[in-house]
């Protein structure tokens, strides 16, 4: 009976596997197979598979510049997020001051407000500075992270206190406890944001739909959405776009897949 359940559970996870994988699968069939075996029966195999998509996507000059783009926008607003959120955490996991607890619930609350909210505001102050058309103001709104300071600070809780009163004994400073004490202590919990600060700024859509206006300076999200057209559509080409799109995400999960585990489990997230 055992063994029949465990051949069971085994089952199931596999064909939970395979609905998963399938859509990513059909997506680089559809880029490898030409318009014309497009418009005959679907098929898992392509008879006459071809990289005319991607040679066609990537010659389109405003392609190429999208994906360094995005990859720039990317790793500095996640570089940034994870400054910001860390030294935040550090604040609220191991200092007392006035309004502490309502003021950490204050933050967390605005992860409830959802981004179309915020457009208008936003879109005046980033005028009033004068980032508008310029990635200053893709960056400047996405600078801090509550779910960021929420992640950090619950693995930084789990801290032991007594590390950072030996580390103040021999003269260290809350800056030097923050850089070799703490924080080498929560590099699962720091890698975990990591991915998932990148790959909201990888998929962003919105934001950097409404600043940046020029062909030039646009994301790959963007892009994408260039390529359907108004009557007709080229999905081979929209395909290889979005195989590329997921492509830098694959690689980061895939090695960063240990250090989410322990992350999420040692920062108490369910």
């Amino acid at each position: 009976m055992r063994n029949a359940k465990r051949h069971l559970l085994t089952a199931v996870l596999v064909l939970g596997a395979l609905a998963m994988v399938f859509p990513f699968l059909w997506t680089v069939i559809t880029s490898l197979t030409s318009g014309a075996g497009l418009a005959a029966t679907p098929s898992l195999i392509p008879e006459d598979p071809s990289l005319d998509a991607y040679r066609t996507l990537f010659g389109k000059s405003t392609f190429g510049r999208a994906v360094l783009n995005s990859v720039g926008l990317a790793v500095v607003i996640t570089a940034i997020q994870i400054i910001t959120s860390a030294l935040a955490a550090y604040a609220f996991s191991r200092f007392e001051f006035p309004g502490k607890r309502l003021a950490f619930a204050a933050y967390l609350g605005t992860m409830m407000i959802p981004m179309q909210v915020l457009l208008v505001p936003l879109f005046v102050q980033m005028k009033n500075l004068g980032l508008i058309n310029n990635f200053g103001g893709v960056i400047l709104p996405s600078a801090a992270s509550a779910f960021g300071v929420f992640l950090l600070r619950q693995a930084m809780a789990s801290v032991p206190r007594e590390l950072d009163e030996a580390a103040t004994i021999d003269g260290a400073g809350h800056l030097r406890v923050f850089a070799r004490i703490v924080m080498p202590n929560v590099t699962p919990a720091i890698a975990t944001f990591g991915v998932f600060a990148f790959m909201s700024s990888w998929n962003a859509f919105l934001w950097p739909l409404v600043i940046l206006r020029q062909d030039h300076l646009k994301t790959l999200p963007l892009a994408l959405a260039s390529l359907q057209g108004q009557f007709t559509t080229q999905w081979d080409v929209m395909m290889a776009g979005s195989v590329i799109s997921i492509l830098p995400m694959l690689a980061l999960y895939i090695f960063a897949q240990r250090y989410i585990i322990q992350g999420v489990a040692g920062s108490g997230l369910k």
